[in-house]
């Protein structure tokens, strides 16, 4: 089936937009960004699969990249003309790719969006706070979370996103930016608990894909009403608004992730129970280490994660688990 073309917005400031990392979303971020009529420029390291693949044929299984995008290893060459940078790697690698923009480029006037959802495993840092700790100013950074696909936008198939930030004006800006007929976007509020709810959607998709591997996809609704109840006591806790957990960072993104034959991390879920092996990104697996940090440290109790990494880290048969989460107390469950 061919990809969709997006309505071309001639009233749109156009603008240069460097995209960073060649996997599923960055590939998918610079086809979008090409297609709403920005000059985009992708980043890849030498010798990484994804990016060579793109400048061997200028395409992979999700996207095809017309001539225009271009695609460079010299990461000085990436930043240096961009007005916005849409970093999409794997969330435990942020941190190195803050410290080579730090040393090498110069952020001067320059915005940076997040667009994984993950936590550093080592601090329990949202990843907002990692690129503060680098010396980028509060209102040059956004975060871009929220439900949808790869193969579904390219499709044309539509879906409502989150933009969220430190700053008012940043998160109209970006929004401003990039919204369109296939993605509408909300404005965000409590940046804490969207990037903490992003992240942790992840984790309860690892738990559905279990489920599922167990033929027990009935359990998936009250998967869905003690998970948000569980990532809101956790939000609370860092001090961002419980609700969060309600709305489109988390719940909101329970349908892709929790349900979705292309969610990485339902699918690793499923392949873990039934002894495969599944090669592709699932962050909840790190996320899960992340938020226990985050549990002990603030004393909340985050059952559901504790069972993911029971199964993973002590490796306990995930039936066993399973039985024991679901097997709580009423009382326990409305805690």
């Amino acid at each position: 089936m061919p990809e969709y073309t997006i309505p071309m917005d001639y009233t749109r400031q156009k603008i240069k937009v460097t995209v960073i990392g060649c996997g599923r979303w960055g590939s998918f971020l610079a086809w979008y960004a090409n297609q709403l009529g920005h000059k985009v420029t992708v980043y890849g390291k030498a010798g990484e699969i994804s990016y060579e693949q793109l400048v061997m044929t200028h395409k992979n299984e999700y996207v095809t990249f017309p001539k225009s995008i271009e695609l460079t290893n010299d990461l000085q060459r990436a930043v240096r003309s961009a007005n916005v940078l849409l970093v999409s790697v794997p969330s435990q690698a942020f941190r190195s790719v803050m410290g080579d923009i730090r040393s090498q480029c110069d952020m001067t006037g320059k915005y940076l969006v997040t667009n994984m959802k993950g936590i550093e495993i080592s601090t329990g840092k949202r990843l907002s706070e990692v690129a503060l700790e680098f010396g980028l100013e509060s209102w040059q950074i956004a975060v871009w979370a929220g439900p949808g696909h790869v193969q579904e936008f390219t499709q044309g198939n539509p879906n409502c996103m989150i933009i969220d930030g430190y700053e008012r004006t940043t998160i109209e800006r970006i929004v401003e930016y990039f919204k369109s007929p296939l993605i509408r976007f909300y404005y965000g509020s409590d940046v804490i608990g969207t990037e903490i709810g992003a992240a942790a959607k992840n984790v309860m998709g690892i738990v559905a894909g279990v489920l599922d591997g167990m033929n027990l996809t009935t359990l998936k609704g009250a998967l869905m009403a003690r998970g948000s109840r569980e990532v809101a006591r956790l939000i609370k806790a860092l001090g961002g608004n419980p609700l969060s957990a309600y709305g489109l960072c988390h719940i909101g993104d329970y349908e892709t992730t929790l349900f979705s034959e292309h969610s990485h991390n339902r699918m690793w879920g499923e392949n873990y129970v039934k002894g495969k092996k599944y090669d592709k990104l699932a962050e909840g697996v790190h996320t899960a280490r992340a938020m226990s940090i985050l549990a002990d440290k603030y004393g909340v109790d985050m059952p559901i994660t504790t069972a993911v990494n029971t199964m993973i880290l002590d490796k306990v048969p995930p039936r066993e688990v399973m039985e024991q989460l679901f097997d709580r107390t009423l009382k326990d469950d409305l805690v």
